[in-house]
């Protein structure tokens, strides 16, 4: 068997660690989140990890109005007027954190920092115990991981070095073969399937789903999926959008099953800490609860897919 090498000196930006989660594949898990994703899905929660440079969350309620964070912006993207009401201009940011770094008041709060594999495995190392005694391990998630590639693919061979079990959660939006080429590293494949309609698709996220469809049969052609559907009201909350995707999920022949994931709100205040609209204000959508989706159950395992949905073990 020939050795794997790792480059443990690639770079990637990654934006949070979470440690002890039950939800994102076998076992306890600690889930690196990479920033960067092709996708601007209208309820994503996770909206600072959309760019791949780190971004800037202002919290107004903490605001003291020192003006700090103005006088050191190079950019000129913090900004008090007369009146005393302050404006972040976020297309001028470049996310270097010199305004967060002399905020006393935490009202600034940068989101994404440049680490390279070797100091991520130091840090993923204090819960090898809780990885080994539960069947855990690494989750690495994002934004997309596959928009970092290199990192990601160096991350995962690092991971299975250590002997940990690996996972992926992703759009499948990215170039194939980059894609194809680390999937020997990754145990688990969360993947997402939002719609199987191209222009509903387009209309939600920014991008036509034919490529994440493209990639599905093939990761499927040669590792098990488990495919994760987000439920949103008045974009696939119907019988016959959950229904057209298990039908596809069916002929992948290689699904282990469908997760169904119940819209919630709990993304809205990062849009506002982010300068950014949160779109699903304009359907007046409400979060959904996991009864709200029992009645799909019946209709995905009808067409020949175990169902789970919510936060079911």
């Amino acid at each position: 068997m020939s050795t794997v090498t790792i480059d443990y000196q690639v770079e990637g930006d990654i934006f949070n660690i979470q440690r002890f989660s039950l939800n994102d594949g076998p076992g306890i898990r600690t889930i690196v989140f990479l920033k960067g994703c092709p996708l601007s899905c209208w309820w994503c929660s996770n909206p600072e990890s959309q760019r791949r440079r780190p971004v800037v969350m202002y919290n107004a309620d903490k605001c003291m109005h020192c003006r700090r964070c103005e006088e050191v912006c190079k950019q000129h993207a913090v900004r008090f007027f007369k009146d005393g009401t302050r404006k972040f201009f976020y297309e001028n940011c470049t996310g270097s954190g010199e305004c967060a770094a002399v905020c006393e008041y935490n009202a600034l709060e940068m989101k994404g920092q440049r680490i390279n594999v070797g100091e991520l495995i130091k840090i993923l190392k204090k819960d090898r115990s809780t990885f080994r005694h539960s069947g855990g391990g690494v989750t690495v998630s994002g934004g997309d991981p596959f928009m970092q590639a290199a990192f990601a693919g160096e991350l995962f061979k690092a991971c299975k070095a250590q002997g940990w079990n690996t996972a992926v959660e992703t759009e499948g939006c990215a170039e194939t073969e980059k894609i194809m080429s680390i999937l020997p590293y990754i145990d688990t494949i969360l993947l997402d399937i939002k719609h199987m309609d191209a222009e509903k698709h387009r209309q939600f996220t920014g991008v036509s789903n034919e490529l994440i469809l493209y990639n599905a049969q093939k990761m499927a052609s040669v590792s098990p999926l488990v495919i994760r559907v987000p439920v949103i009201p008045k974009f696939n909350h119907s019988e016959e959008e959950i229904r057209s995707i298990a039908k596809f999920a069916f002929l992948l022949k290689n699904v282990k099953y469908i997760h169904l994931l119940p819209y919630h709100e709990l993304g809205e205040r990062k849009y506002q800490m982010l300068g950014m609209e949160y779109k699903m204000n304009r359907l007046s959508a409400v979060s959904l609860s996991n009864e709200a989706l029992e009645c799909y159950r019946n209709i995905v395992e009808k067409e020949g897919v175990r169902c789970r949905i919510g936060d079911e073990s």
